[in-house]
């Protein structure tokens, strides 16, 4: 009951809306490198949140569901408007799918190195990949 009552998500169980004090986003996202996991925010109307990885790449995150098609990856497709929050702070972004392999192969380069291995899946066509961007 005490794991239903707050609204963050606790390890593979989704939550509701982030709390946090929301910031602009940053020129540089490099920070995220030595943060292993942070959470999302998907659907504005209805907040879906969950634990997820991320990799920055320049002024670029980017988020992975592999071929799984998940509930924050359908809410993504419905609504692109999403919120980070990395530590304390919230991030205000868009989500856009990757269609380009040349870009999902720099992406798992980084993932490689920064979580020790490949990502699931990865062929751009058939897995979840999203870049996030400032609104």
């Amino acid at each position: 009951a005490l794991i239903a009552a707050c609204g963050d998500p606790f390890l593979v169980l989704p939550g509701g809306a982030l709390d946090g004090s929301t910031v602009a986003a940053p020129d540089s996202w490099s920070f995220t490198d030595a943060v292993e996991t942070v959470q999302l925010e998907t659907l504005p109307g209805d907040p879906y949140s969950v634990n997820i990885w991320l990799i920055a790449l320049g002024q670029r995150l980017y988020i992975h569901a592999g071929a799984n098609r998940s509930t924050w990856v359908e809410n993504i497709e419905a609504d692109p408007n999403v919120r980070l929050r990395v530590d304390d702070s919230i991030y205000e972004l868009v989500a856009s799918r990757v269609e380009d392999q040349d870009e999902f192969d720099r992406f798992s380069d980084a993932y490689e190195e920064k979580y020790g291995r490949r990502p699931r899946n990865e062929n751009v066509t058939e897995a979840y990949l999203f870049r996030l961007e400032g609104r």
